[in-house]
């Protein structure tokens, strides 16, 4: 079972905005980098989400293909384009489209455009672990 974001407590009406742009080379063995700004500390998001994060891949970037464990995961497109690998079946994901991914299932993100691909993602932990 997996909580909802909507279901999380909203206990500060505004997002961390300080925390600092990450930089991860090959992240998740994909091509290139992506930036990641954390959007709440973990004490903010109260042990309900392991991750909330604006995510940006450059041009020719991606998120190499993982498989989730014990979590869950979703993105929400801010802006761009791109193409996602949903457990093996590839597709284009654009702004304002969400995907998902279940706890066993797999996926990937490449930016395969000439824009950025803005992405806010959010891992879920599974609850009953």
């Amino acid at each position: 079972f997996f909580t909802p974001i909507f279901l999380i407590p909203v206990l500060e009406t505004t997002m961390t905005t300080d925390l600092p742009v990450q930089r991860k080379e090959a992240f998740q063995g994909g091509r290139g980098h992506i930036l990641l700004r954390p959007l709440y500390t973990p004490e903010q998001r109260h042990g309900f989400c392991n991750l909330y994060a604006q995510v940006t891949l450059e041009p020719g970037c991606e998120i190499g293909y993982h498989k989730h464990t014990k979590e869950a995961e979703s993105y929400y497109v801010v802006e761009g384009s791109g193409i996602y690998n949903d457990n093996g079946t590839e597709r284009r994901i654009t702004k304002g489209d969400i995907t998902y991914t279940p706890d066993g299932c797999s996926h990937g993100l490449y930016n395969d455009g000439t824009t950025n691909l803005v992405i806010i993602a959010n891992i879920i932990p599974d609850q009953t672990a």
